[in-house]
């Protein structure tokens, strides 16, 4: 039987639903808290940088439609396999390492505020992390049949509560201006410096393209569901920020560890904090279950692929890789208990994980720029959406700026030192491992005809490239 095409809206749907995040929430509340409602204002600047970046990635699904959304598959063929290793290694990895620590924190703090007051928030996302893991390596998707369901519950909570907020429809009390307290950013300047804070608001708009071929027409719907995707999302956010700011002090939001479960009180009172209390912790348990079963299996693949040790694509009876599943456990697990994750450390682990990613979206953009120089003909790019390269160039210099501009004082060096020392590190092995355990060019790239003429399931492209 012929499976069912998607259509646009099952695209957008895809697009939001995997974007957002408690994280996201306590990166707006955090926003809001330092610069009030203007806070909307690097907010808009980030859309427009992923409106820009979505062409990138549009054009390389185009000529690459058998890729189906790893950005180490793109940059293997623009810029080689180390570049493939930094962008898989800085997108997934890291990344998901930090965020899925903050995810794990934000739940332990929720449900022992909200539920469980006797035991404490560590043993709570140590004891949730380690029921996920035993349920990830016996190859059991709890949330398989509900996924749906949490997206819908999330969302549609997050258009209430912005609403009710927005309009002041709440049963709490309205803050009035006057003693409303001042924002401790303000000034163009100081508005713009916010945009690697607005940016996790945004964050991966690729998740779209895993499920292209089920599309009914990708050459549209992709690129459409990842620009209507981030205007839906600056839409309802921007409505939840002006209902914070009408609801909690800045004050209140910007020293939160959970700003979003303040917010929730404040407009609905206990019935606000056991509902966004729920919400939270379906959220965020469904989202270290993704990071577990998802960022494992990329492993695999990089293994299959020849840029992994082989023991990453090992796999138990149940088909879960298991040495990639220990290590996202154990790295998440010393975030935790190292209490790095900690109330004043939540948004700089989150600040971090942000410079990761924009580090692979720059990549993704050279990509972009060098296969137009490499491929100038190449079959299924829209040159309608070429603009000189301006986008792409626009791209690489916002991220630049928000890398350059992700803080402030000792935090800013702090983020640096993490950043630059993980960069390295990764840049080393990657080299190491392409140039001296697989003795094969660092920088040979695959070419499009490769990618392009081979099935997803043989994960031969990293090995052509590795070989001499």
């Amino acid at each position: 039987m012929k499976k069912k095409k998607l259509g646009l809206g099952s695209a957008i749907s895809v697009c939001v639903g995997l974007i957002v995040a408690t994280t996201c929430l306590l990166s707006l509340g955090q926003g809001i808290g330092l610069a009030g409602p203007a806070f909307i204002i690097p907010m808009f600047i980030v859309v427009i940088l992923n409106i820009l970046l979505a062409f990138s990635f549009s054009e390389l699904h185009g000529i690459m439609p058998d890729v189906e959304g790893g950005l180490g598959q793109y940059t293997l063929v623009g810029l080689g396999p180390v570049a493939s290793i930094v962008s898989n290694l800085s997108a997934y990895v890291i990344t998901n390492i930090l965020a899925g620590s903050i995810e794990m924190t934000m739940c332990g703090i929720v449900l022992h505020q909200t539920f469980f007051k006797s035991i404490p928030s560590l043993v709570i996302s140590l004891g949730i992390l380690g029921f996920l893991a035993i349920v990830n390596f016996m190859g059991v998707d709890i949330f398989a049949k509900i996924q749906n369901i949490v997206v819908v519950l999330l969302l549609g909570s997050l258009i209430l509560l912005g609403v009710m907020g927005a309009f002041k429809l709440g049963t709490g009390t309205v803050i009035e201006a006057a003693s409303r307290s001042k924002p401790i950013v303000t000034g163009i300047w100081g508005l713009v410096s916010l945009s690697a804070m607005a940016f996790w608001l945004f964050i991966g708009i690729e998740f779209v393209i895993p499920i292209s071929k089920d599309l009914k027409n990708p050459k549209r719907d992709v690129p459409l569901s990842m620009i209507l995707g981030v205007i839906i999302l600056f839409v309802v956010q921007s409505f939840i920020g002006v209902g914070m700011n009408n609801y909690v002090s800045l004050e209140e939001l910007r020293i939160s560890e959970v700003p979003h479960m303040i917010f929730a009180e404040s407009l609905l009172g206990k019935m606000g904090t056991y509902w966004m209390g729920i919400v939270t912790i379906l959220a965020g348990v469904s989202t270290i279950n993704t990071v577990l079963g998802s960022v494992t299996r990329i492993l695999s693949g990089m293994a299959e692929s020849g840029m992994m040790p082989a023991v990453f694509n090992k796999k138990n009876k149940k088909g879960a890789p298991v040495a990639g599943l220990i290590l996202m456990v154990l790295a998440i697990s010393a975030i935790l208990v190292l209490n790095l994750a900690n109330s004043s450390g939540l948004t700089t682990l989150l600040l971090a994980a942000s410079c990761f990613w924009l580090t692979s979206y720059i990549l993704v953009n050279i990509t972009v720029l060098l296969l137009r120089k490499r491929y100038p003909d190449a079959k299924g790019r829209n040159k309608k959406l070429i603009f000189g390269g301006i986008p792409q160039i626009i791209c690489i210099i916002g991220d630049i700026f928000m890398i350059w501009n992700i803080a402030e004082g000792d935090t800013r060096i702090f983020i640096f030192k993490v950043f630059f020392a993980l960069l390295f590190i990764m840049t080393a092995y990657a080299f190491v491992w392409v140039k001296v355990i697989k003795k094969a060019p660092a920088f040979k790239c695959a070419t499009l005809e490769e990618v392009n003429s081979i099935k997803l399931e043989d994960e031969t492209v990293g090995k052509e490239a590795l070989q001499t």
